[in-house]
């Protein structure tokens, strides 16, 4: 078993430098400043719009999981709102990331779930499938497996395989420390003239 960073702990930044600059999830944001999130993927694949298959994984997904949905990338219909974040609230889930839209956007940072999405629309969803769980999908253009480490920040999301978290994380310590090092060397700089 592998050990997921606490939230927040490495930037999403330095975790795909670290990834060679692979492994970020494109056009999905936190749906406000300072959300954060970290741990294991549970996946969900389901029909643009609809969350019925959410609400399915509500009855199995594990505190700290963090909820990971292919939605197609449609913007149309929320798939979530204050209603399922509070279930995923109660449940300790360790955040969500929608490949698709979400929406109560001031009532989700009420919460302190942190939610990461394409887009923000006030369209409900439709609740009556298909969908698929704890399957190998697709988030912003990137590939997610069950227990894969998903880590959000202010600059979006990243994937890392769940084969490759320790080396990832060594990885992006070492980043870390080399920019450490940069940043005092900028600070020792004199201007010329």
């Amino acid at each position: 078993m592998h050990d997921y960073p606490t939230p927040g702990a490495l930037p999403v930044a330095t975790v795909s430098d670290a990834m060679d600059r692979f492994g970020v999830a494109d056009g999905i944001r936190p749906l406000w400043p300072g959300a954060t999130l970290s741990g294991p993927a549970f996946t969900v694949w389901t029909r643009p719009g609809d969350n019925k298959g959410l609400h399915t994984a509500f009855e199995t997904i594990r505190r700290g999981e963090v909820l990971v949905v292919n939605g197609g990338g449609d913007t149309t219909r929320a798939l979530i709102g204050e209603l399922v974040v509070q279930k995923a609230r109660a449940l300790r889930v360790g955040g969500i990331v929608l490949d698709g839209a979400a929406r109560d956007v001031a009532e989700l940072a009420g919460l302190g779930v942190p939610v990461f999405a394409r887009a923000v629309t006030p369209a409900g969803p439709w609740k009556t499938g298909p969908f698929r769980i704890g399957e190998p999908i697709a988030v912003g253009g990137v590939p997610v497996a069950p227990g894969d480490w998903v880590l959000g920040d202010d600059d979006g999301v990243a994937i890392v395989p769940r084969a490759r978290i320790d080396e990832v994380v060594d990885g992006a310590r070492g980043l870390i420390a080399g920019e450490a090092e940069r940043r005092a060397a900028n600070q020792r700089l004199v201007p010329r003239g």
